[in-house]
């Protein structure tokens, strides 16, 4: 190092520590250490700066009634036409900034805070989750709007309907019929949406008030907040036989009529330990269940080894279901 030292002044300091091998850094740490610390000068104002006076003069100017709800481009023009001047725009917004002035003052857009929905269901109809999705129609730009009602603790399809459009009277009208038909009582149930038109209209919030039914939204751009319609929807469409179109609107009905007495009476649902919606939603799943476990139990008696460690249990029916279950509190 003491020789980099000697030879640095001559060579400069980076011929020198390649000359010797050493890091410019490490030469640069060993200097400051034990050094005086740094005297920060005071910079001398610039000859062209205004003075303090100058500057409080522009300020005041800011700040008068006439001109103080306009932007310095604006004062700067309007003095400008006066045959005064001040200073150049950049300078006012110098000022205004040493002062903690410069903000925007336009009305901004500032979004609600929406609270993310906790819904619990431990039996049929206590929830149930609605949406809308389009089917296509014949031709480019033409579509069918189907409406599906799903009981989230059953997954069973308690309503649907294909319309030509999508309504919010419509929309009264099946869910009226829909908690009509499941004899639902006030105080009983939640219906969860998104923030689709149809679902927050007047009409469908008024009915759901008469009927004593708590509605809920999901928050805006999250699917996640209705998980159990979009799961369904995945379901009719990525079945082998649904179209790329139908060809009319009763072709739709059609099919719709097909596929939901299949979805609820035959589909073994993985989210209900493999039963059908139709079998949890009119409380026949512990049944169910106990007659697999009968027949396990039968084909480990007679064959063991083929079971690893211990005889097979059925998957049990989940106590609760949970549209965004609460994350447990860290005490």
């Amino acid at each position: 190092m003491d020789a980099v030292e000697v030879l640095a002044p001559d060579i400069g300091t980076k011929p020198a520590c390649k000359v010797f091998g050493i890091s410019r850094a490490s030469l640069y740490r060993r200097r400051s250490i034990g050094a005086a610390p740094r005297v920060e000068k005071k910079r001398a104002a610039p000859p062209r700066a205004l003075s303090d006076p100058e500057k409080q003069g522009v300020l005041d100017t800011l700040h008068s009634e006439r001109f103080q709800d306009k932007a310095p481009h604006e004062v700067y023009a309007t003095l400008l036409d006066e045959e005064s001047y001040l200073c150049s725009i950049r300078t006012m917004y110098r000022i205004l900034t040493a002062n903690a002035e410069v903000k925007e003052r336009r009305n901004q857009l500032r979004h609600p805070n929406y609270k993310k929905p906790e819904l619990l269901a431990t039996g049929p109809n206590q929830v149930w989750s609605w949406d809308i999705t389009k089917l296509l129609g014949p031709v480019k730009w033409s579509y069918f709007y189907l409406y599906v009602i799903l009981d989230i603790f059953s997954r069973y399809v308690v309503g649907w309907m294909v319309a030509p459009c999508e309504s919010a009277v419509l929309a009264e009208q099946l869910i009226g019929e829909t908690c009509t038909k499941q004899n639902i009582q006030k105080g009983q149930l939640t219906i969860h949406a998104d923030r689709g038109s149809s679902m927050k209209s007047k009409p469908v919030a008024f009915l759901m008030a008469d009927l004593g039914i708590t509605k809920t939204h999901s928050r805006p751009h999250t699917s996640d907040d209705n998980p159990f319609s979009e799961a369904q929807f995945k379901t009719l469409k990525y079945r082998p036989d649904f179209p790329e179109r139908f060809g009319c609107i009763e072709d739709a009905r059609q099919f719709c009529r097909t596929f939901f007495a299949w979805y609820n009476n035959e589909h073994k649902h993985t989210g209900i330990s493999l039963l059908s919606p139709t079998v949890v939603h009119h409380g026949k799943a512990d049944t169910i269940i106990a007659t697999r476990q009968t027949v396990l139990d039968k084909a480990y008696a007679l064959h063991p080894e083929r079971f690893v460690r211990k005889v097979p249990k059925h998957k049990p029916m989940p106590e609760a279901v949970w549209i965004n279950e609460p994350k447990p509190t860290t005490s």
